[in-house]
């Protein structure tokens, strides 16, 4: 399954260390990743697959979730059909 990961929150280091090893840690493999600071707030976007017979979607959304609160960020999880329905004009 396809999804999207948002993280949003103020700059420091180690934000990408932290996220890309909770996907690894569950195989779930980083397709694309943009990111960028916007006057010191850290934005970044990644299109993930997640492994079919792997973690679940709530799972890994749950791992992310907490990763993102040890880092004081906000992080989520989207399924791409979901995305891209709420972004189709």
């Amino acid at each position: 399954m396809k999804a999207v990961i948002t993280v949003m929150g103020t700059d420091k280091v180690g934000i990408l260390a932290k996220i890309s090893t909770i996907c690894a840690q569950q195989g779930v493999n980083i397709d694309e990743v943009t990111q960028n600071i916007l006057g010191g707030t850290f934005a970044m976007i990644m299109l993930v697959t997640l492994p079919e017979g792997g973690i679940g979607f709530s799972d890994i959304s749950a791992l992310l979730r907490q990763g993102g609160e040890e880092l004081d960020m906000q992080v989520t999880i989207t399924r791409q059909d979901t995305f891209d329905a709420m972004h189709r004009i």
